[in-house]
């Protein structure tokens, strides 16, 4: 996280995430996603919304295939 990394509040999260409010603090409560905590409110950093999308998108055949090159 940088210092101009955007600190999103858990509406905006789930927000972005197409998901309600309720999942964003679960992930919180549970320490599956990155967050800040500012006294009482938290706030979850963008490239940590980011990085919860980049690790669990699911990667099409093609994709699987091209990584270990063309059979013989």
């Amino acid at each position: 996280m940088t210092t101009t990394d955007p600190l999103l509040t858990v509406e905006q999260a789930a927000h972005r995430l197409g998901t309600g409010v309720r999942f964003i603090r679960r992930l919180v409560q549970e320490r599956r996603i990155r967050y800040v905590k500012l006294g009482k409110p938290v706030r979850i950093p963008e490239s940590a919304i980011a990085a919860y999308i980049e690790e669990r998108t699911v990667p099409t055949l093609r994709d699987e295939r091209s990584r270990y090159g063309k059979a013989a």
